[in-house]
């Protein structure tokens, strides 16, 4: 019985220490350039995949960024595309629009590969990201309605707080800018004030 004692003891310690080593793991960002942009769109669409499949059983296509959306935003004026990296390994990526007129920055694609969630890499990668840009004034991001995860994420751990409801009502300024009449999902928009 002592043995059994002392193996599940043993377990739960070299658990702890493997999970104390985990969260030690440095996660830093590398600047992506253009030539990574389709292996970036795909990890993406694969990590959003998950999300959506766990909420609705199957992935429905409309509920992940398009190709066109990804690539608006890694090529929109003053969007930095980064690797997101641990222990030096690529384990996901970030679109940060930088306005340093007013630095109020955007974070506009966040995502991460599927086995790196529940980890604490996602906080430690934002982090990274507001130690990169250390002159933001106010963060913006959204997440779909329905990404409980990504929402939890921004508000809970990384001190976001909602700013909008976006829906056929209030549209994304996305949205009214080219002038849409139909919105095709429902987003929270969340700010973080820096300074």
């Amino acid at each position: 019985m002592a043995a059994v004692s002392l193996n599940g003891l043993l377990m739960t310690l070299i658990e702890q220490i493997g999970a104390a080593m985990e969260h030690s793991s440095a996660v830093t960002l590398a600047l992506a350039d253009a030539s990574a942009f389709d292996a970036f769109k795909q990890e993406l669409k694969a990590s959003f995949s998950v999300a959506v499949e766990e909420t609705f059983g199957a992935v429905e296509p409309s509920l992940i960024p398009s190709d066109s959306d990804i690539e608006n935003s890694l090529n929109a004026p003053d969007a930095m595309v980064h690797h997101i990296l641990l222990d030096g390994v690529k384990v996901g990526g970030a679109i940060v629009v930088i306005d340093e007129s007013t630095q109020h920055n955007s974070l506009d694609l966040f995502y991460l590969l599927p086995s790196t969630h529940g980890r604490g890499v996602g906080y430690r990668a934002w982090k990274a990201i507001e130690q990169a840009y250390p002159k933001t004034r106010v963060w913006m991001t959204h997440t779909p309605y329905f990404e409980k995860r990504n929402i939890h994420f921004y508000v809970n751990k990384c001190g976001f707080k909602i700013a909008s409801f976006y829906n056929r009502y209030y549209l994304l300024p996305d949205d009214e800018e080219a002038g849409s009449k139909a919105h095709k999902l429902e987003f929270f928009g969340f700010e973080k004030v820096m300074m």
